[in-house]
């Protein structure tokens, strides 16, 4: 009979623990930096017994070539531009979900946003947080009064003193809300009219600033305005820099959301369920709402059960029945016009 020697004892041990590390199931996200904030995904990964393994990606191109370039079974969890649903289903990435199992009744009536999420009567995503590309700014060093108005917010005024944020449809969709064009209703024959709105932007302006890029020259004063800004650029400053604001101007601004689904092919497609259910719940989404990344408002409005009075105010809350009915959804351009508006962003950066 074996001595059970403290030695033997502690190698037993770790190759117990070894083995139990091997077993442990896992899931694999494909998220936007929101996801990756560990106050997030650890109550899931423990409730679960899993651990979920996370790549951050910007710009669905990216996520669909990265799902082309894997094996059907890598990627289990997709989260995706809301408008940008289709794309993922015309790639065929993305697997039906269950749409009784998910509490879109309990969502702003405005964002459960079917038109995107559903298509011919399947569901293939699920909104999950919202907010706003609009005019963020430093409220110390500018007339708050003139962030009311598009064609003040990006005016001579601030010559040099503005960034823009590096994406095209948001922005060149205030561009046409400023020209009183909706955004819905962007065609060829509007281009001429926005890229004259996006040449002044362009020429009163020091940069053209990806996320972080633009948080730092805000936060830095090395730019006072930030067009495209809102509550996600500007909210996870507030605490130490509550200059730092952000508003809607009487024109309107555009309202972005992202959803979440289960990638097609998925091994774990109930566990990926599990994960885009715990997301949607009001505790995952007043989590999502303040992660570390960037703030913004959750879907589910019972997730406001879960936010501090600090949180809500941060995030507006109060105000959402209005900058709802004041915003529009991002342009959702075919791909032809796309193409066209892309072609005026990048004859924009290069003035």
């Amino acid at each position: 009979m074996t001595r059970l020697t403290p030695a033997l004892l502690a190698t037993t041990a770790l190759t117990l623990a070894a083995g139990a590390a091997a077993a442990q199931e896992e899931l694999n996200a494909l998220v936007w930096c929101d996801h990756t904030d560990p106050a997030l995904i650890e109550p899931f990964e423990a409730a679960h017994g899993v651990k979920v393994n996370l790549r951050e990606y910007e710009g669905t191109g990216a996520a669909l070539a990265l799902l082309e370039q894997s094996r059907p079974g890598d990627w289990d969890v997709l989260v995706i531009d809301g408008i940008d649903v289709f794309r993922g289903v015309e790639a065929g990435v993305l697997a039906p979900l269950p749409a009784d199992q998910l509490p879109t009744a309990d969502f702003f009536p405005e964002v459960v946003m079917a038109e995107n999420n559903v298509i011919d009567g399947v569901t293939y995503a699920v909104t999950e947080k919202f907010g706003y590309n609009t005019i963020s700014y430093n409220s110390s060093k500018v007339d708050p009064a003139d962030m009311e108005s598009l064609a003040t917010a990006w005016s001579e005024k601030y010559k040099g003193r503005i960034s823009i944020y590096d994406y095209y449809l948001p922005v060149m969709g205030l561009a046409a809300i400023a020209q009183g064009i909706p955004t819905s209703e962007i065609g060829t024959d509007d281009l001429d009219a926005i890229g004259g709105v996006m040449a002044a932007m362009r020429g009163n302006a020091a940069s053209v600033a990806g996320v972080v890029a633009a948080q730092t020259a805000l936060a830095t004063g090395e730019v006072d305005i930030v067009v495209g800004g809102g509550e996600w650029l500007t909210a996870v400053l507030a605490a130490e820099q509550p200059e730092l604001t952000w508003t809607i101007p009487q024109e309107g601004a555009v309202r972005w959301a992202q959803s979440i689904g289960v990638v097609a092919g998925s091994e774990k497609p109930d566990l990926a369920l599990e994960f885009v259910k715990y997301i949607v719940s009001p505790e995952g989404q007043a989590r999502l709402a303040t992660s570390s990344c960037f703030w913004g408002m959750p879907a589910n409005a019972k997730a406001g059960e879960f936010l501090t009075d600090d949180q809500k105010a941060t995030l507006r809350w109060d105000d959402q029945a209005d900058y709802l009915a004041r915003t529009q959804l991002y342009p959702a351009p075919d791909a032809d016009l796309d193409v066209e508006m892309q072609d005026l962003w990048l004859e924009t950066l290069s003035q």
